[in-house]
């Protein structure tokens, strides 16, 4: 079975209207990130999943697998689920965000490992170590708590663990790429939203709450996401240097 990493790039953001098309060092940051996962070992190939024709012409372009797909998908996982249905020889898929052109090539890596060789994993993912108390108290930055086996027990926007002896407890921060075994991610899209998701607005606790099991990997670096044009400016200012 193959393994492949598909990149969900939409055109539009209520943040930041057109991100993938956005150019620094006259290559739009989708092929960043394509580039990036072009690298990595363990895999066999790398397809762009868009809703939108100028994205799709642009992936042409320089030279990258794109697919087009539905335009009424509410979440990357939605649409990379329709690409990999179309090709029966993927068994492993990795969900890599399209605007997060810095992430490491490890990363990734460590990503692939937590779903090809753990046998009782459904889905991978990664936290990092949240070191500043006001992340933690963010609801923008989802925590995650995991149990001695590095297997996920929940996700959420507020601090978890609650903090009744202050000072002896680590903090984990959420890092938005998840590998998935086929079956797995069929599965958790075709399932009902179920009530912690609806809740926390958390994608990933439908597979929780049906009993799937998500591995977590845990790294030490934070990757930088490209959400606004301030976020753009710095990229663009860094890989120009």
């Amino acid at each position: 079975m193959q393994t492949a990493i598909i990149i969900p790039a939409r055109y539009g953001s209520s943040r930041l209207e057109g991100k993938p098309l956005l150019r620094a060092c006259n290559k739009p940051i989708i092929q960043w990130v394509w580039e990036k996962a072009k690298t990595v070992p363990h895999v066999d190939r790398v397809i762009i999943a868009t809703d939108d024709e100028r994205i799709f012409n642009a992936c042409k372009e320089f030279g990258a697998e794109v697919e087009m797909t539905s335009t009424e998908h509410k979440s990357g996982s939605d649409r990379i689920a329709e690409v990999a249905k179309r090709h029966p020889e993927i068994g492993y898929i990795i969900n890599l965000q399209g605007d997060e052109p810095l992430i490491e090539q490890a990363n990734i890596e460590l990503v692939i490992k937590g779903v090809l060789f753990d046998e009782k994993a459904d889905i991978s993912t990664l936290v990092r170590e949240i070191k500043d108390i006001e992340e933690a108290e963010n609801p923008n930055l989802v925590k995650c708590v995991f149990d001695v086996n590095n297997y996920a027990l929940y996700f959420s926007r507020s601090k978890i663990p609650y903090e009744r002896n202050t000072g002896k407890t680590k903090f984990y921060g959420h890092l938005g790429i998840y590998g998935f075994k086929r079956e797995a991610l069929f599965k958790m899209t075709e399932l009902p939203q179920a009530s912690y998701e609806m809740a926390e607005s958390l994608e990933q606790l439908r597979a929780l709450q049906n009993g799937m099991k998500i591995k977590v990997g845990v790294v030490a670096n934070i990757p930088v996401g490209i959400d606004t044009m301030e976020d753009f400016e710095k990229f663009k200012a860094m890989v120009e240097k």
